[in-house]
């Protein structure tokens, strides 16, 4: 974000980062180009639900199968103001599944990383209720 808003003189702080899922990319992102602005992230996981890449949403869990891989996202840097919340879960990102341990002068969570908006076809509720979370890596 930084790097966006000295490339564009922009103040930092009306700065936020916007979500698009990379379409037919390898599981790996191999062989990806970099877009100009942002990062492409690769590697994470779902927990609670699954990217469903047919309809471009998220999906159900299979039954039994506790996290799923993530597709690509590009994390993309844009204005507060342009920011666009359709239909979508924002869901939070944690380094592990341990969703705990905090700060004893701020309070604030050690773990968690930040909300990514995902495309859904359900009302955010449907997905709190499951309690569906981002990992950057798996505990086990």
């Amino acid at each position: 974000m930084q790097n966006y808003a000295r490339k564009y003189s922009i103040a930092i702080d009306t700065l936020t980062f916007d979500f698009d899922v990379v379409h037919d990319v390898p599981a790996d992102g191999a062989g990806v180009a970099g877009p100009e602005d942002g990062i492409h992230v690769v590697g994470m996981f779902i927990e609670g639900c699954q990217w469903d890449p047919k309809e471009r949403v998220l999906g159900e869990s299979t039954p039994k199968i506790l996290y799923t891989r993530c597709p690509m996202i590009w994390f993309r840097p844009c204005k507060n103001d342009e920011l666009k919340f359709d239909l979508c879960y924002k869901c939070p990102l944690y380094k592990t599944g341990d969703r705990r341990g905090v700060l004893m002068t701020t309070g604030h969570s050690t773990n968690y990383v930040l909300d990514v908006k995902l495309p859904s076809a359900e009302p955010e509720s449907h997905w709190i209720k499951r309690g569906v979370a981002m990992l950057c890596a798996l505990s086990e």
